[in-house]
């Protein structure tokens, strides 16, 4: 016999076969066929195993929109995923606004309250986005992959032996049959031989499956260890965009920023309250600036002398009536009759000028 011929013989046989298959599975769907039922262990191994299925990947796709909301993007870096090819670096949003800020800051001067302020602000995004970043990197490593490995690993081969279970069924079930149409005693031999071949095949094959399916509880385990490292990894983004934020916040709250009306009249806000800043008690007005009331000025004002006062923050004078500040510099100041309680006269040098009092701290 030659290599054709065989082929052509074991063409034969399996054509032989998948019709009997599709006879044997229209009339038991017709109703017309009894169908050999599985034993309600493995049943339940089936229906646990194909939910897993189910919610595994509803679980992952989502978890992909979550790190990853643009929906280009997600498809960009499967195509690249697909051509086991790395997927060029690009920036996140964050990091992008990050950077928009930060020039922005650049460009209306570092020296002035809101340039400053946005840079600080630029800063803090860019490392919010530097967080985000490492934490898809994470999450992508220690939780999708385990769960995208299931779905296109273990679930295929699950898969595949619960097709190979119902194709033996159905081999089975077929020879059943035939045995309750054989007549003569020939026939009827050959069909008891078959039908004991299908059932040792079919059991062999349940056994196989059941084997397989019987692993889903130890990859709910495994699913459950990389839950515990998605939450984690979670957990430290979260805690390390509020340290950003905190941080930052203190640092806005260093500098309060300074707001003109038409005439360039000043009106000083105030930074957070200080044990060792001009003023220790402080009160809070309903706008949720917070207001300080300085003690220590008091004498000041009534002795009508002068000290000196370091500089707390930079500030740009809003008038010519105004004194100009930088950080830590030391000047002189001293009350005038009638002035606002909110400032003081500022003297450097041959230059004077109005400063606020909560960018001043007294010396001994």
């Amino acid at each position: 016999m030659n290599i054709m011929d065989f082929n052509v013989k074991k063409l034969a046989a399996d054509a032989g076969t998948f019709l009997s298959r599709a006879v044997q599975f229209t009339e038991e769907k017709l109703g017309q066929a009894e169908k050999t039922e599985l034993d309600a262990h493995l049943e339940n191994l089936l229906s646990k195993a194909e939910c897993t299925k189910i919610w595994t990947e509803k679980i992952m796709k989502q978890t992909e929109v979550l790190l990853q909301p643009n929906p280009n993007a997600r498809i960009e870096e499967f195509v690249y995923e697909k051509l086991d090819r790395k997927a060029p670096s690009r920036i996140n949003n964050p990091e992008l606004l990050g950077q928009y800020m930060i020039d922005a800051g650049t460009e209306f001067g570092p020296g002035t309250a809101y340039g400053n302020a946005l840079i600080k602000c630029g800063e803090t995004q860019k490392r919010i986005g530097t967080a985000d970043r490492e934490l898809i990197q994470t999450s992508a490593l220690n939780f999708l992959t385990p769960l995208r490995n299931f779905i296109e690993g273990d679930y295929k081969t699950i898969a595949k032996e619960r097709k190979l279970l119902q194709n033996k069924r159905l081999d089975l079930d077929a020879a059943k049959t035939r045995l309750k149409k054989a007549k003569a005693a020939e026939t009827r031999a050959s069909s008891e031989q078959e039908l004991r071949i299908t059932q040792s095949e079919f059991d062999r094959q349940a056994e196989i499956t059941r084997l397989l399916l019987e692993g889903i509880s130890s990859t709910h385990a495994h699913h459950l260890r990389c839950l515990n490292d998605f939450v984690e990894a979670q957990m430290t983004y979260y805690a390390q965009c509020y340290q950003y934020m905190l941080d930052l916040q203190k640092q806005l709250g260093s500098f309060p920023s300074n707001y003109c009306n038409n005439n360039q009249t000043s009106v000083a806000p105030v930074p957070s309250a200080s044990s060792n800043v001009i003023g220790s008690s402080a009160l809070t007005s309903t706008s949720g600036l917070v207001i300080t009331s300085p003690s220590n000025l008091i004498d000041l004002k009534e002795c009508g002398g002068s000290r000196k006062a370091r500089v707390l923050y930079d500030y740009d004078a809003a008038n010519s009536s105004e004194l100009s500040l930088l950080a830590d510099e030391v000047i002189t100041v001293f009350s005038v009759v009638g002035m606002d309680s909110d400032w003081l006269m500022g003297e450097r040098g041959n230059q004077k000028g109005r400063v606020p009092i909560t960018y001043l701290e007294l010396l001994n």
